[in-house]
């Protein structure tokens, strides 16, 4: 017995004295389920539903839920691709803006029962449940609190309708590790037939505080997103980055708080950076789309990202502590089409090489401060052991330590990797790498904001088997939990195909290559496809596919969806506004703008109206937004014409350009019957922000 005391009150002195000696936390910390979101790193959301079928991007909510049938429909195959990729979940958008429930919901009519996937008596969300439990996947949900169709939306009455939904999905399906929500509030919609505008307080309409108090209790292992948190901020844009500076802790501001840039960029209150010892934790989500859109759409076949396109956003987004959300898109048979599962398995594949070897491991690590001089509690060795929240600590007033890292023999890498143990903060501000090149110490690298991951993607691959990490700016003493050297494959880059007002076709590569070969039938290439060999005509259009190849080896495919050349045209009289003719200039970076320089002038719509030069038979019809992250001019609302002789127009496309504030890429509309026409008009009826409209590019295809 008396062994036994001493035994206990030795581990309990011990303890005691790690916990005194310990470093205190910093400023505010995360919580479980952010704990788990930080570790997962990257998941998808999956949208799937009318919209699928209308080639829309969002629904008015007036769609028949018939038009879904996915005959094909296999949750594990997309919850399977989206696994072999790396990703650790899922979010299933169980209802989108239109309203269509993709479950068997008693809140309304509206949903998957009224389709004729499996005779209406089907559940997507259940299916979505078992594959993930299948395949050892996290799953989260979403459901949309805008709703085009329901008829007391922006009443009262319908929070508790919302609220509800949420119950249902939130009580039936699991476990969630997200409850995700977006900025969209409100506008036209169909809502049971008004067919009319309902604007709402969002600030205040959906009262979140209570629904968000019912998310707790029902998903307490869930954090829950929105443009800013409570858990999981957006990052302002829809590109799949976050900022090279990245703060977990954020302090949220309204849009309207009168602090956003001049230039209109949301980069100030939805935190691409964040604010450094912000009020709140609240890491930031970067979300993009595998394709260009976020529901599928037959016309982006062919512009799925490559996987050397999605590592690069791995890199600018976990890499910079926040998360990675891909979008993916099932087809109207219910499935990922084979480009999208082979780009995510070759994405997995390349992140499996890279991070297999910690080339670190099994190094001399000497610290030049070990805290209490503790070495077994906060040495640097333990900065290896692939333990997340085991970390080398330094003493209180130590704040710019150095690590040197001599590895047995030289090795090759260029990945660097550091993390904090975040259960203490976000600590450190700035780091810097050196390396022992030619018997002297040469900066390699530097990085700021390490957090809970920090990816640092070195230009060039470094051999030396002697590293010195320099820790240059901290508030408080340090608390690194890993360091990490890695060796990304080798890869040939892809050839970058571009095309002139003229229509000349002109394909270069960054570094020497054997050859470069193309299709323009919208196959993939290979090496036997037709050899480039100087720029080449295309001003019809079409798509051109092209790789690269050195001894052997090819890069990947890259492919380029071009529109009819704009050669032979001209901006009709009339147009009013700066730069008219930038719309047909075939350069992104410039800009028509009828923008009013008197703050005080109201917008109206305007148009612009172009000579193609010849009659052309036109199946769609393009809008190219501003690509300089303004708001201001974009437009959300159009009509297009065609005419025959320059006098007497026809409307051939009319309707909304959905998500263009966050998603502005290029906007195609396929006309319902093709057209044939010399002359074509562009008016835009509302737009996101601003006095005037804006444009970079009006465009057409064959």
């Amino acid at each position: 017995m008396k062994h036994r005391i001493l035994t206990f009150s030795l581990v309990l002195f011990m303890a005691t004295s790690v916990a005194q000696v310990a470093p205190k936390p910093y400023g505010v910390l995360p919580s479980k389920a952010q704990l788990n979101w930080h570790e997962m790193g990257m998941y998808c959301i999956i949208h799937f539903g009318v919209d699928t079928y209308t080639d829309k991007e969002w629904g008015f909510g007036d769609e028949d839920p018939a038009i879904v049938n996915p005959t094909r429909f296999d949750a594990s195959q997309i919850v399977g691709a989206a696994k072999a990729g790396g990703f650790k979940g899922v979010v299933i958008v169980a209802k989108h803006h239109d309203g269509l429930c993709i479950w068997p919901t008693k809140t309304t009519t509206h949903n998957i029962t009224q389709t004729k996937w499996k005779d209406g008596k089907g559940d997507m969300v259940k299916e979505y449940q078992l594959a993930c439990e299948k395949l050892g996947m996290q799953m989260g949900l979403y459901c949309s609190p805008w709703d085009r169709n329901s008829p007391v939306y922006g009443k009262p009455e319908y929070i508790s309708l919302y609220r509800a939904q949420i119950k249902e999905l939130y009580s039936n399906y699991g476990p969630l590790f997200i409850s995700w929500h977006d900025g969209a509030n409100g506008g036209d919609g169909y809502y049971g037939g008004a067919n009319e505008a309902r604007k709402i307080d969002r600030s205040t309409y959906y009262g979140w505080d209570t629904t968000w108090a019912e998310i707790r209790k029902l998903q307490p292992g869930a954090t829950i997103f929105g443009d800013v948190g409570p858990d999981v901020r957006w990052v302002g844009n829809e590109e799949g980055h976050a900022g090279l500076t990245s703060w977990a802790t954020y302090t949220p501001e309204a849009p309207d708080a009168g602090n956003q840039p001049s230039n209109g960029y949301v980069k100030h209150w939805l935190g691409v950076e964040g604010t450094r010892n912000g009020k709140y934790w609240m890491p930031a989500e970067c979300d993009v789309s595998l394709r260009p859109g976020w529901f599928y759409h037959k016309s982006q076949n062919g512009q799925v990202k490559s996987p050397y396109t999605l590592l690069d956003l791995y890199y600018k987004s976990v890499g910079r502590g926040a998360n990675l959300d891909l979008g993916l898109s099932p087809n109207r048979d219910g499935v990922l089409d084979d480009e999208d599962v082979n780009s995510l398995k070759q994405f997995g594949e390349i992140l499996k090489q890279t991070f297999a070897v910690n080339l670190a491991k099994g190094a001399r690590l000497t610290a030049s401060n070990i805290r209490g001089g503790k070495t077994a509690v906060f040495g640097p060795k333990l900065v290896t052991d692939a333990d997340r929240y085991s970390y080398w600590a330094t003493d209180d007033k130590v704040l710019t330590p150095s690590l040197t890292v001599e590895l047995p023999v030289a090795k090759s890498f260029n990945v660097i990797r550091l993390r904090e143990n975040i259960k203490l903060g976000q600590r450190i501000e700035a780091v810097e790498v050196d390396g022992l090149i030619n018997g002297a110490w040469k900066k390699i690298a530097e990085a700021t904001s390490v957090g809970a991951n920090r990816l640092i993607r070195l230009p060039q691959t470094v051999t030396t088997n002697k590293i010195r990490l320099r820790i240059t700016k901290s508030p408080v003493s340090i608390a690194l939990s890993d360091f990490g050297l890695y060796k990304e494959p080798d890869h040939l880059t892809a050839p970058v195909i571009s095309r002139d007002k003229t229509g000349m076709v002109t394909m270069e590569t960054a570094s020497p290559v054997n050859s470069i070969h193309y299709t323009l039938d919208g196959t993939v290439p290979n090496i036997k496809s037709p050899a480039y060999t100087q720029p080449f005509l295309l001003q019809d259009g079409g798509a051109v596919s092209a790789i690269a190849t050195v001894d052997k080896q090819n890069s990947e495919a890259v492919k380029l969806q071009l529109e009819v050349s704009k050669t032979k045209w001209s901006i009709m009289p009339g147009a009013i506004g700066s730069h008219p003719e930038a719309v047909i200039d075939e350069q992104n970076n410039t800009l028509w703008s009828t923008l009013q320089a008197d703050s005080t002038q109201q917008f109206k719509p305007e148009s612009i109206a172009i000579d193609l030069g010849k009659v052309n038979t036109i199946s769609s019809v393009s809008y190219l937004p501003r690509q300089d992250k303004i708001l201001d001019g974009v437009v959300d609302t159009y009509t297009f014409y065609t005419s025959t002789d320059g006098q007497q127009w026809v409307e051939v496309a009319s309707g909304e350009f959905s998500n263009i504030r966050a998603n502005p890429i290029n906007q195609v509309i396929k006309l319902k019957n093709a057209v044939s026409a010399r002359y074509i008009k562009f008016t835009g009826r509302r737009v996101v922000k601003g006095n005037g409209v804006t444009a970079a590019e009006i465009g057409i295809s064959m």
